[in-house]
């Protein structure tokens, strides 16, 4: 192969050069570059820019011929641009489609201008990339080329998934809803996209707390957490793999007169984030003995006791609320529910209601819950107990089971929470000990599956 070494071809006369003949290809080692001086034409004539992948997240002066992906999440970036020679060129493209809120302001490089005018160029669109040219000292620096990335076409992909005691369409076609009585594991197989879906919607509802044993306090609600809807919260994002989904059983009812209930146990759903809900506390025991147990939501006070605490351990927004207080030694506060604090004891022998758990629609729980006014709810208080021929408190709405007591005539046995509604159990009340356990939780997801 015959080889030729010189620093410049010039022509014979005029100002044409021809290299080859028609039909030939002429090849460019790797690693070599040609360079075009800003006026020239043909090999890297105006119109086209090499790329920098080499992303900018500050402030920087661009050189001509290159294009720039811009990364202004942090903040604003400046880009001066290069000194003005006709056909000199640059791009710069919005990396990480921040552009709205951060914006990329292009620096015009002394007395050139941009679009005609002096003023900075300021890029405020998301997902914009633009392309400008030089073309003399009247109008500086023209834009000849503009794109946005949010407006390319993407084929929608979504979340597919097993898993649960059941899987059913939502009422309203687009969406699968999982639900989970007990432990079990959530495959997802597909993530999605943005242009289908790629979040869930969760709802983690604990064992409810037991009611306390011989004249006491209502057992509060499981915890209860969900980020439905989505938009107002943010939906949990997925990856394909199994994530483990454990479901808590409700507090079981004390073995000795004077006790406070035992509480429920948490349930777990461990996504990308980890989604704990606590068990509801146990109510308080007889005659101010002892107190009720904090939890998810807390259990009711007996005998001018204050309350449990909810939302313990604490998260936002809250997972419960406290228990009822009591405000005499005949009549016991209820337990906590999820949207509200347990009654309080007024005094006498009338006791505190169960507080009220929160309602959800029927497009995102399948009719599970209890159901009320269109909505079905989850993780209500159990109800204080009332003695010495008292009114109970009943459980509140979600699954909270009635306190014991004398009204009507004859002595009643506490009632339990709902099994997988996360109710707290009744207190009980004049030796009718049975029955004040606290209900079951329940874990329920539910994505988008189809358009």
């Amino acid at each position: 192969m015959s080889e030729v070494k010189v620093n410049k071809i010039s022509p014979r006369s005029g100002t044409d050069v021809t290299l080859g003949d028609s039909g030939d290809t002429f090849t460019i080692p790797s690693g070599a570059t040609i360079t075009n001086s800003g006026t020239a034409n043909g090999f890297g004539a105006t119109g086209a820019v090499n790329w920098n992948t080499t992303v900018k997240t500050g402030d920087f002066t661009a050189v001509s011929g290159e294009g720039y992906f811009v990364n202004s999440t942090s903040g604003e970036i400046d880009v001066t641009l290069p000194a003005g020679t006709a056909g000199s060129i640059i791009a710069v493209a919005d990396y990480a489609n921040t552009a709205d809120t951060n914006n990329i302001i292009l620096k015009q490089n002394g007395s050139d201008k941009i679009e005609g005018s002096t003023d900075d160029f300021i890029v405020n669109q998301e997902g914009a990339s633009l392309t400008l040219v030089f073309v003399d000292s009247t109008k500086g620096w023209i834009i000849t080329d503009t794109g946005n990335s949010t407006d390319a076409s993407i084929t929608p992909s979504y979340v597919a998934a097993s898993g649960g005691n059941t899987t059913v369409n939502s009422p309203c076609g687009d969406y699968k809803i999982h639900t989970f009585t007990g432990p079990g594991t959530f495959t997802v197989s597909c993530v999605g996209n943005a242009a289908g879906s790629n979040t869930l919607e969760y709802l983690v509802v604990a064992g409810g707390g037991a009611g306390g044993r011989d004249q006491s306090g209502g057992g509060g609600a499981g915890g209860l957490r969900t980020n439905f809807p989505s938009p107002a919260t943010g939906g949990l994002e997925v990856t394909a793999t199994g994530y483990p989904v454990s479901v808590g059983g409700g507090g079981s009812r004390p073995g000795c007169n004077g006790t406070p209930g035992n509480s429920g146990s948490q349930s777990v759903f461990t996504g990308s984030s980890t989604i704990t809900s606590a068990g509801g506390g146990g109510g308080t025991g007889n005659g101010g003995s002892t107190t009720g147990q904090t939890g998810g939501s807390g259990g009711g006070g007996d005998s001018n006791q204050s309350g449990s605490a909810g939302n313990t351990p604490p998260v936002t927004p809250p997972q419960g609320n406290p228990g009822g207080t009591s405000s005499g030694p005949n009549g016991a506060g209820g337990g906590g529910g999820a949207s509200c604090a347990g009654g309080n004891s007024p005094g006498g022998t009338t006791a505190g209601n169960g507080g009220s758990g929160t309602g959800f629609p029927t497009v995102f729980v399948n009719n599970a819950g209890q159901p009320s006014g269109g909505n079905y709810y989850f993780s209500g208080g159990g109800g204080g107990s009332a003695h010495s021929g008292g009114t109970h408190g009943t459980g509140g709405l979600g699954g909270g089971g009635r306190g014991g007591g004398t009204t009507p005539p004859g002595v009643q046995a506490p009632e339990a929470g709902t099994d997988n509604q996360g109710g707290g159990g009744g207190g009980c009340g004049n030796n009718a000990y049975t029955n004040q356990t606290g209900g079951s939780g329940i874990v329920i997801i539910r994505y988008k599956f189809q358009n």
